[in-house]
């Protein structure tokens, strides 16, 4: 039987590195294209200010694709460490994007930022800046095959499952890379990323006005941040509901649970705005009628199937599962059995859905309507911390829509340091991005649940066999660990902020900058000649 403690400590620490690591990602993206449109204009027009721009702003991404980097490396190896029967499962599908990612993005990415920084001297202004592209593609490209990867978990096409190796194996790749889900969450995802790497910019610019320091920098990277953030914040909210429009055909259960749906509503499904669960089990909520219905369906005469109706679905599906493990069996047996293996190909796909007994007992082919009405019920992720994650995230992609709108209005006419009050929220708002990323891939993987790939790999049935004690300390390990990090990146970002643009080329040559000095008395009236 499985130790659902085991199971929740090793979901608990995937989930801290991989919050962790996603405070370093978004950033990453952002600055990563606004430092090549920066260096783009210093190219164009050969002013000196964009290229120390371009430099300020690149330090910053500097450090942090470093922290990126320490705490993402982790990550991976927690697949073959926590998650064992999940590598052995799925890891002919799954490690293929992720072996992608690291042999050729991330070396991609790794190279052109060393040359980004040390080929200032070495390069002609437009090698420099194809270099500079370069890492922003490369950053980006990065992020692409981690979301084929994340959705092939969410919708696991091109793949079949195999009697013989007891393994999914792939038989369609190109339908693994052209996933819709994984489309979609890569382009929502980058959006994301380009949000908080505008509000970034626009922040410290803002902390830089309210100091009346670098006014010049300051000034231009307003404008920059304020344009490329508004594009990216409409973006974000397009593609986000493009998501939840393919969400709904492959991942119903998560739809009903984020807008805490329990019973099948008569089309076009109204979106709720708020909603308190009462006494008697009864929902109070304050309902938009139509929007839901509209958003997730695409028409008015779909019906969007509610959470008690998806457990119905899933009870069966635990049945039809049924007949592919007895098969299975048969077939261990037997392995000249072909009715065994015929009735395996045609039921398969629900195979998934019959291991979700394994919580309750082992001989699952003997598994009680009390179990099989348990294990569909498990098919129900937490419903409330998905519904308010959710609002909390859409509630934030709206107020930057609105609040990149009002920056680039002032900055378009060139009085947004004449409004303190602005200034003042625009570096109070620095935390929101970050906040709303979170959110969002919250609700990516907790809305999964019960699933590590979905329909076809329980969770519990995904662990490794380690002990409590293992997990408690490495958990503790990394909790402390990344913490550091943090912190010492926060130092880090802060000091290169108070310090403000430098000649870093020079710096990095082993050249020490001259700081202009002030002319002394002595200078201006020498002493007479004795």
């Amino acid at each position: 039987m499985i130790d659902q403690t085991v199971v929740d400590l090793s979901r608990a620490q995937f989930a801290a590195t991989a919050l962790y690591h996603f405070l370093f990602v978004p950033l990453t993206l952002g600055l990563s294209f606004m430092m090549a449109i920066m260096e783009s204009v210093y190219v164009m027009t050969g002013r000196e200010i964009w290229r120390k721009m371009t430099l300020f702003w690149g330090t910053l991404f500097g450090i942090n694709f470093a922290m990126g980097v320490a705490t993402g490396i982790v990550m991976e190896f927690q697949f073959g460490m926590n998650w064992s029967y999940y590598s052995h499962y799925v890891g002919d599908v799954f490690g293929a994007p992720l072996a992608i990612e690291g042999l050729m993005a991330f070396f991609l990415e790794a190279t052109f930022i060393g040359l980004f920084f040390f080929g200032w001297d070495r390069l002609s202004k437009v090698g420099h800046l194809v270099v500079t592209w370069l890492v922003a593609l490369g950053a980006n490209f990065s992020a692409l095959w981690i979301l084929i990867a994340n959705g092939w978990m969410q919708y696991p096409v091109g793949a079949t499952f195999n009697p013989d190796t007891m393994r999914m194996e792939i038989t369609n790749f190109m339908e693994v890379i052209f996933n819709p889900v994984a489309q979609t969450k890569f382009v929502h995802t980058v959006s994301a990323g380009y949000v908080t790497g505008a509000v970034f910019v626009l922040a410290v610019s803002a902390l830089f006005l309210l100091r009346g320091n670098h006014i010049e920098l300051a000034k231009r990277s307003i404008v920059v941040a304020a344009s490329f953030g508004l594009a990216a914040a409409l973006s974000v909210v397009v593609l986000g509901d493009e998501s939840g429009y393919v969400a709904t055909e492959h991942q119903k259960m998560k739809i009903a649970a984020m807008e805490a749906m329990y019973h099948t509503e008569a089309a076009p499904a109204g979106l709720a705005l708020v909603a308190f669960p009462q006494a008697d089990g009864s929902i109070w909520e304050i309902k938009i009628p139509w929007v839901l219905g509209l958003i997730t369906t695409r028409s008015f005469d779909t019906e969007l199937p509610g959470i008690d109706d998806l457990v119905i679905q899933a009870g069966e599906r635990i049945r039809n599962g049924l007949k592919a493990y007895t098969a299975l069996e048969t077939l261990q047996a037997d392995r000249t059995n072909e009715a065994a293996r015929t009735t395996i190909g045609e039921t398969w796909p629900d195979l998934g859905y019959a291991l979700l007994l394994k919580r309750y007992r082992v001989d699952i082919e003997n598994a009680t309507d009390a179990e099989v009405a348990m294990a569909a019920a498990d098919t129900v992720p937490d419903v409330w911390p998905l519904f308010w994650t959710f609002r909390l995230m859409v509630g934030v992609g709206f107020f930057f829509i609105a609040f990149f709108a009002l920056a680039f209005w002032k900055a378009s006419r060139g009085t947004l340091d004449k409004h303190k009050s602005f200034l003042k929220v625009a570096v109070a708002v620095l935390p929101l991005p970050w906040i709303a990323a979170e959110a969002g891939w919250i609700i990516a993987e907790y809305g999964r649940q019960p699933w590590a790939i979905e329909g076809v790999l329980p969770t519990f049935y995904a662990a490794s066999g380690l002990t409590v004690t293992d997990l408690v300390i490495s958990l503790s390990f990394y909790v402390t660990v990344y913490t550091i990090l943090a912190v010492i990146m926060v130092w880090l970002m802060t000091k290169a902020i108070n310090a403000g643009p430098k000649d870093y080329v020079a710096l990095l040559n082993g050249e020490t900058e001259e700081v202009p000095q002030a002319p002394s008395p002595t200078a201006a009236h020498p002493a007479p000649a004795e």
